[in-house]
């Protein structure tokens, strides 16, 4: 399969944004199962049943474990899909004015053809970043779809970011990731980043973040 970087055209924004959604409400399901594995929510889920049970029924037992487990799935729901609704009205809405419209900003995509047809199969950004004299780069918008994955090519996307970085002589580059996302995780530590710190993300509210047991980590590469 033959690869081929470049920047966004606004003739992309629709196959963009459709790989976008789908990219990041994958990871629903396993934030989900990551949640309910637990030592603690296993416990809980148990407990819940032996609860249900001795208030007097077997379809107790069944519903109390039933709505506690509801209640995680739609916290991760949330967590992702509600990700998902606040970029679609905020940067991703116009990617040329948000991730395009300044020297040391960039927006690529990556395309390949498949079944005859040239798609896209991945995207990348970055937005220059200054704190006190430093300047440096945040990665964003890491999106690599299922028909690519395996095949290098998310490691081609990160580089690009940190290439581009270096040669506007930013002194990092850095990105947030979720405790779910493994398989990116371990990509950019192949890569050289490091974590450096775990937080909850501030968009959703405390007790969904609380619920669907997920942490953003943020990680660095130094130039």
């Amino acid at each position: 399969m033959q690869l081929v970087i470049r920047q966004y055209r606004p003739s992309d924004r629709d196959a963009v944004l459709d790989l976008f959604s789908v990219g990041i409400q994958e990871h629903i399901h396993p934030c989900f199962q990551n949640s309910m594995t637990s030592p603690h929510y296993l416990t809980i889920t148990l407990a819940l049943c032996a609860a249900g049970y001795h208030l007097g029924s077997v379809f107790g037992a069944v519903l109390l474990p039933g709505l506690w487990m509801g209640l995680v799935y739609y916290c991760c729901y949330e967590i992702y899909s509600g990700y998902v609704r606040m970029r679609l009205q905020t940067d991703m809405r116009d990617i040329p004015g948000n991730f395009q419209s300044r020297p040391d900003d960039c927006f690529w995509v990556a395309e390949a053809e498949i079944d005859g047809r040239v798609q896209i199969v991945g995207t990348v950004a970055v937005l220059a970043k200054q704190s006190g004299k430093e300047r440096y780069g945040e990665l964003l918008r890491m999106i690599i779809s299922p028909v690519c994955r395996r095949v290098g090519l998310g490691c081609r996307m990160a580089q690009t970011v940190v290439d581009f970085c270096k040669e506007r002589g930013f002194s990092k580059v850095s990105l947030e990731t979720s405790s779910i996302q493994t398989s990116a995780v371990a990509l950019y530590k192949k890569l050289g980043f490091c974590h450096v710190l775990s937080h909850i993300k501030p968009e959703a509210h405390p007790w969904i973040v609380m619920l669907a047991n997920v942490t953003v980590l943020r990680m660095e590469k130094q130039l």
